[in-house]
């Protein structure tokens, strides 16, 4: 009786020193075969039954004995059947919209409803994986521990939404715990119309800069990629954010995003704090004004003569702080430092009988 077991033989046959290993001895070598594949376990050539195997052991208060059954002529064919369906596994491509941010990663990606919390079901909530990353813990004992972190958001796409971490021994674990973790810290949050903000705000959670504008209908989410996954949890149609500062931790970003959230102001609200009508002017409407709200109590009539306060009533800039997003500069053209181009527009400012530039010529300022 050989005590060897298949795998010790085929680690004979397959098997590569670590010295080979890093040579690249490894690549191209035969893959361990499992001859027992699509066989079954009390199954064979000669038709029998065995109790506890392929039979049960009681049967009506009665036990089973082994016996011999009539033959099956199509034992061949089903166990190459079976054979050939086990041993061509192709990978499983992930539909379109349901891919992550990166290809099939699971950042960007959905995992379900939340798990049921005693009687309540979570009907209508989707969530989406934020991060899950692998992280490790260097132990006296046990030496290295490596377990997984995950961020998870949650939303019903009406106005609901909520995010959460966990961690786990695997990445499931995590993602489950992440997941049920944000059904139990949920936000409302204001929509104007049901499908965008109230006004422009501006948030700032650690390093990370947020400034959110408010779009008409039909823009669409114009955002970093973990806002608009938000966005679309929480049922905001039409959104440009811009992020300054920390633009790779989702975590501030999504916390920031909600803190702007739950502050903003609704017309309403503005109308009592001011004092004044809250009026709307749109080009569709050829600017005719709409008034949105009202003070309850008697409205202001005067004016604001400072040009400080006038900034402050800015509906655009009320809620930035004084603050202001960082534009770009136009991008030059590559012939512009060339001596030809300068060459043409002196030229052109000569041609264009423009009584400043020959001014600044004379007096030397310009070439």
């Amino acid at each position: 009786m050989n005590s060897i077991t298949a795998a010790d033989v085929w680690g004979g046959v397959t098997g590569v020193s670590n010295q080979g290993r890093k040579k690249g001895r490894a690549k191209g070598r035969k893959k361990l075969t499992n001859l027992n594949r699509g066989q079954v376990l009390g199954v064979g050539k000669v038709n029998m039954q065995w109790p506890g195997l392929n039979a049960p052991i009681m049967t009506d208060r009665e036990a089973v004995t082994v016996k011999k059954l009539p033959p099956n002529p199509n034992y061949e064919d089903n166990l190459r059947q079976a054979r050939d369906k086990s041993a061509k596994t192709a990978i499983q491509n992930t539909p379109p919209l349901e891919r992550g941010w990166i290809g099939s990663r699971m950042p960007g990606t959905a995992f379900g409803p939340p798990d049921d919390l005693a009687d309540y079901k979570f009907e209508g909530f989707e969530s989406r994986v934020l991060e899950l990353r692998m992280v490790t813990n260097m132990t006296g004992t046990l030496g290295r521990k490596m377990s997984f972190s995950a961020f998870v958001a949650v939303g019903n796409k009406n106005g609901i939404a909520g995010f959460g971490k966990g961690k786990g021994q695997n990445g499931r674990a995590a993602l489950r715990k992440a997941k049920n973790s944000a059904a139990q810290h949920l936000y409302f949050v204001e929509r104007f119309q049901d499908r965008t903000v109230y006004h422009n705000m501006f948030t700032k959670f650690k390093s990370t800069k947020i400034f959110i504008h408010k779009k008409p209908s039909g823009y669409g989410l114009k955002c970093h990629r973990a806002l608009k996954s938000l966005c679309e949890l929480i049922g905001i149609e039409d959104i440009y954010c811009k992020v300054e500062g920390s633009t790779g931790n989702v975590r501030c970003i999504t916390q920031g995003f909600f803190d702007a959230l739950s502050k903003q102001e609704v017309h309403s609200e503005l109308a009592e704090r001011m004092g004044y009508h809250v009026v709307e002017r749109r080009p569709e409407r050829e600017f005719l004004p709409v008034v949105l709200a009202s003070p309850s109590g008697p409205t202001k009539t005067e004016t604001y003569k400072d040009e400080e306060e006038d900034l402050e009533v800015r509906f655009d800039r009320l809620y930035y702080g004084g603050r202001q997003q960082l534009e770009k500069p136009e991008k030059k053209p590559f012939f512009a430092e060339y001596d030809s181009y300068k060459k043409k527009l002196r030229f052109q400012r000569l041609r264009r009988n423009q009584k400043k530039f020959s001014n600044q010529k004379l007096a030397g300022l310009i070439d």
